[in-house]
Parts: structure tokens; sequence; C-alpha cells
């Protein structure tokens, strides 16, 4: 190793600027202190040589932008900044509820709903009005299925309210809680029909479990709901034997048994052709005006919306857009409204 490997600085000055071994030779040990000292305070006095603590790049650049504010000032800008920017992820959440004139049937009040770190409802305002068949549409994960277990009492949340008929589910006795589920019928996503038991038994099942009705008046009431929805010569087919579309309207059909006051279908289109989508809407409708009760369809099937929601509820990240009667949601000058209710690649909505 020779001198030259030597010749560095612990404050990182390059070798070649350090003094040779031929230059200091000359000089006495109290000289070369003398010329540091004099180093030392020329640069104290000059403010050179002193490093400046790094800031970060947005107070950096606040600096720049405002040339004669100090970083206190950059830094409190920096903070509202990061506000905004967290404020920024509602900007198109302007909460705006059409009214309809009538009363809801279930409400929900600054509901929040996580699992784990993972936060899907997160102050959710939203009312279904009665009578009318009502659409929660979103993109996919966005809580939409969440809200149906909330409704009927499966899923509790984390803070807020969910009222139906005026009744807050959280907090209902178990025997309540039993009674008001009654008042509900549920289609899910295939129909969840009992693999083992004929289409009879299956849309049977909810009066032989929750009524003291005779076998005759059962039977009489399951045919006449599957020949509402088609399926009145189908009774000993099992699931397996019937196409996706049958499979649905059996489910519809067991979810009527009951005579609900409310009903609640978990994206009934799923699975379906459009020609089926189609004739499955119709269904609802018709049956709709035949029973009457608040309707609530879970899709982010926008054609479906079209053909039978007379009110919508756009959910996004936790939180109403905007809600109120169907054709003027359609007609919404929100961005993320339009967007979505046109299926435009363009918008707020993006693939994250």
């Amino acid at each position: 190793m020779g001198e030259d490997d030597f010749r560095t600085n612990a404050d990182g000055t390059p070798a070649e600027d350090l003094p040779t071994k031929d230059q200091l030779a000359g000089e006495s040990f109290a000289e070369r202190s003398n010329e540091r000292e004099a180093a030392v305070e020329a640069e104290a006095s000059t403010g050179a040589g002193v490093d400046e603590p790094d800031l970060p790049p947005a107070v950096a650049r606040f600096q720049a932008e405002h040339p004669n504010a100090d970083a206190d000032a950059a830094r409190v800008s920096v903070v509202h900044e990061a506000e905004r920017g967290q404020d920024d992820e509602y900007r198109w959440h302007t909460g705006l509820n059409r009214p309809t004139g009538v009363p809801d049937a279930v409400e929900f009040i600054e509901v929040h709903k996580a699992f784990g770190r993972n936060k899907i409802l997160r102050g959710l305002n939203m009312g279904l009005p009665e009578g009318k068949i009502s659409m929660i549409l979103g993109p996919s994960g966005t809580g939409k299925s969440v809200c149906i277990k909330h409704m009927v009492g499966l899923l509790y949340p984390d803070d807020g309210d969910v009222v139906v008929h005026g009744e807050s589910v959280p907090n209902m006795r178990d025997d309540e809680l039993f009674a008001m589920r009654k008042k509900f019928g549920v289609l899910f996503q295939d129909g969840a029909l009992f693999g083992s038991m004929n289409l009879l038994d299956n849309v049977a099942f909810p009066l032989r479990q929750h009524t003291d009705k005779g076998e005759d008046e059962i039977l009489e009431i399951v045919g006449r709901r599957l020949s509402e929805v088609g399926l009145g010569e189908a009774g000993d087919k099992f699931p397996n034997e019937l196409s996706g579309g049958m499979r649905k309207r059996a489910g519809f059909a067991r979810a009527l048994v009951l005579d609900p006051d409310i009903v609640l279908f978990d994206e009934p289109d799923s699975g379906l052709d459009p020609v089926r989508t189609a004739l499955l809407c119709e269904l609802i409708q018709e049956i709709h005006e035949e029973n009457g009760g608040a309707y609530t369809v879970i899709t982010h099937d926008i054609m479906s919306a079209r053909r039978v929601a007379e009110y919508i509820a756009v959910l996004w990240r936790g939180r109403i857009v905007e809600s109120g009667p169907a054709a003027e949601l359609f007609n919404s000058d929100n961005a993320f409204v339009r967007q979505f209710l046109s299926g435009a690649a363009q918008g707020p909505l993006g693939m994250e």
C-alpha cells in the first residue's frame, strides 16, 4: 500500500485536494494548527462547509415556489397538502341523495366495517326506499354483498347502525332477529339450492322450517311460485339437471314463498348470457308489480340497471357517491357516476 492510499479525509474531501507530504514538510505542528483554526473561523463566518439537513421533497418544492416562506410554513403547508390528498380519495363522493317521496325500508347510518386491515364500508350512509326496485351499483369488491349480510344480521357493523323498518338490526335480541329475517327473501348468486333435493322440496324448505302450514297448503304455494317463474313442470328435477338460468329462477321462487316484505338479489345476472339476463330482469319486474315490496338488486351490470332499476345507489370505496331515482342518476353530471353508468374507459375509475 502506497502513500497515496492514505490521502483521504473523514469529511469526504477528495484525495487530490489534500496537502501532500512535500507541502507539509516545511511547516511546524503549530503552524499547521493555526492554519486549521483560521479555516474553521472562515467557514463559520461565511456559512461555507456547513451541511444543511436535507428537506423533504415536498418542503423543498414549496420553498422553491414560495421563496419568501420559511421552512416551518412550508412544513405546515405540506401537512395540509397531505390532508387534501386524503380528501381527494372521496372528491367524487358528493353523497347527494335525491328524494323519492317514500320512506326507507332499509337504512345504513354511518356504517363502518373492516376485515382485519381491509376497510370495506367507511362511513356508509344509504337508504333503500319502500315499494321500489332499488339497485346498489359499483365496481367489483367495493362492498355490495357485504351490505346484504348487514341487512339480514349475518354481519354487524364495527360502528354505525343498520335499520330495517325502523328497528336497529345490531340491537335486536336473537328472537327478534329471527323474526325480522322472515321479512326477507334472498336470491343468491347461483341460486344456492340444496343439491340433494328436487326443486319442489327446495322451494318448500322455508315453509316447512318456519311455518306451521299443512303439507297441502305448502304444495299449493310452491306450485304457484314455481309457475310464476316458469318452472311449474320442473318440480321433480334436481339442481344438477337445470341450466344456470333455471337454477336462479328456482332460487327466486324459494325467496318468494314466505311472502317477504324485502327481497334481496345478490348479482342475479352473474353467469347468465344476455338473453337470460334480460328475461330474468323482466321476471323481477313482473313479480314486483304483482307482489310489491322493497326489492334490492346487487349488481355491476349496467344493462340490468337500465331495464329494472327505479332507484340507484352508486357505491365506491365504502361510501355512496350519489343515489336517487334511476332516471336522474343516468343524467347525473358527476364524473364517476357518468363514467360507471355509461361503461366508459375514460374517467375517475381505473384498474386499481
